[in-house]
């Protein structure tokens, strides 16, 4: 099934490879422009429009909570019935330590309050977290794929691993654009999106 979009495109294939590049871009001139320093970090506001600047262009349901229910493999993630007072409790969680922090990741990890696009505005929201309370963010560089995705989806049960693992990739270097780059980078490659290189586009804008 291709996802409904404002480019009118209906081949699944090329959606994924024009959102890439489109939302890749995007991704940069948030960066680039100081856009995510302007955020206050933590709150769903925030992770909605990160979501709506990196999908605003393509999807009409960009910055909006879904009105259906999502699953990844065995996993469902929260039904739409309770997903705004879930958002509400999330907004609530603290994130004055690195392991508070991380907790209240897992927990909007869990909701998924997005139709689409959710991990890659997550993880830009989490580094935007650590930047503003601990003064890091995580160099996902150093974060393999396989481990990430093994410790996300324990998290629900366990968060022990996903904690150690990004502790482990934490660095102070939070505003250094090529750990911002590779980030986004490896970001997308978890999800697929692996046809275009951030560095690349850069030469487009």
């Amino acid at each position: 099934m291709v996802l409904e979009n404002k480019l009118g495109i209906t081949n699944a294939t090329e959606l994924a490879r024009v959102e890439e590049k489109i939302s890749k871009k995007k991704a940069l001139e948030m960066f680039e422009t100081g856009f995510l320093d302007t955020l206050e970090a933590g709150t769903f506001e925030s992770l909605s429009k990160i979501h709506y600047y990196l999908f605003g262009d393509i999807y009409e349901f960009a910055g909006k909570v879904r009105n259906v229910n999502v699953a990844k493999g065995n996993f469902r993630f929260a039904p739409v019935i309770y997903l705004e007072n879930a958002l509400q409790n999330i907004e609530k969680m603290p994130q004055a330590t690195f392991d508070e922090i991380i907790e209240k990741y897992v927990e909007m990890n869990i909701a998924h309050p997005f139709r689409e696009g959710n991990g890659r505005s997550m993880r830009i929201w989490l580094d935007n977290m650590l930047k503003k309370e601990l003064k890091k963010v995580i160099d996902w560089s150093k974060v393999a794929k396989e481990d990430y995705f093994l410790a996300i989806e324990r998290s629900p049960i366990k968060d022990v691993e996903i904690k150690v693992l990004l502790k482990a990739a934490l660095t102070d270097q939070i505003n250094d654009w090529e750990v911002y780059m590779k980030g986004i980078d490896v970001s997308y490659y978890y999800e697929g999106y692996d046809f275009y290189k951030i560095k690349d586009l850069q030469e487009e804008l």
